[in-house]
């Protein structure tokens, strides 16, 4: 089982629930056997995770937002990511270039084109001419849903604290995402009772043959 990495990201706007099923995958694959990584985006190394307090806090224009999230990724990616699947490890990573195509590029309305080149520049690996997540879980949710459960949470970021419009947009754009490798992502209704999400997360790694 160990043979092989497996590289997973956890996707979805803000308020989708995503996040809180990471930490039971890895359980459930640790509990056959599996070494896994759990990291995330923005951050996974102490350089990604300062980029990540600007990029998260600080205003600026689109481009050097998205330049940020690449050059966190980059780093993230040749200390954290391609190590741990080369030991043979489940990465679950919560979020990853979807994030970036779909809040800068769908939120922000930023050059599609141009993140599509920053994303083969910066996922180009010595093991892979462009990395990219085998499984990407997609928690899909009414934007106006996602908002409801964000009052209140914590003090938000500057992304989670953007009107509804805001999400819709960036739900868009992880639509077209999605349209342009299907094979890639497993779409979860988010908008359901906690065990019933997580069961349709076990069915998509149950149906790859990666959970018993």
């Amino acid at each position: 089982m160990n043979a092989q990495g497996l590289f997973i990201s956890f996707e979805g706007i803000d308020g989708a629930g995503k996040s809180s099923h990471v930490q039971a995958l890895a359980d459930a694959f640790r509990a056959q056997g599996r070494a896994v990584t759990i990291t995330r985006e923005p951050g996974g190394t102490p350089l990604a995770e300062k980029l990540r307090v600007l990029a998260l806090n600080e205003a600026m224009d689109p481009l050097t937002e998205a330049l940020l999230m690449f050059a966190a990724r980059r780093d993230h990616l040749l200390q954290v990511i391609e190590p741990a699947l080369a030991r043979g490890e489940a990465v679950l990573c919560d979020r990853f270039t979807d994030a970036t195509f779909a809040y800068q590029g769908g939120g922000r309305g930023f050059d599609w084109k141009v993140l599509e080149q920053l994303e083969s520049w910066v996922q180009k690996t010595p093991a892979q001419p462009l990395r990219e997540p085998d499984l990407t879980l997609l928690f899909e949710l009414h934007p106006s849903i996602a908002a409801s459960r964000l009052v209140g949470a914590r003090v938000p970021d500057k992304f989670e604290s953007q009107p509804v419009e805001f999400f819709t947009r960036v739900a868009a754009g992880y639509a077209l995402r999605v349209k342009q490798d299907p094979a890639r992502f497993a779409r979860i209704d988010a908008d359901q009772p906690r065990e019933a999400v997580w069961n349709d997360v076990l069915a998509a790694l149950r149906s790859r043959g990666w959970l018993q």
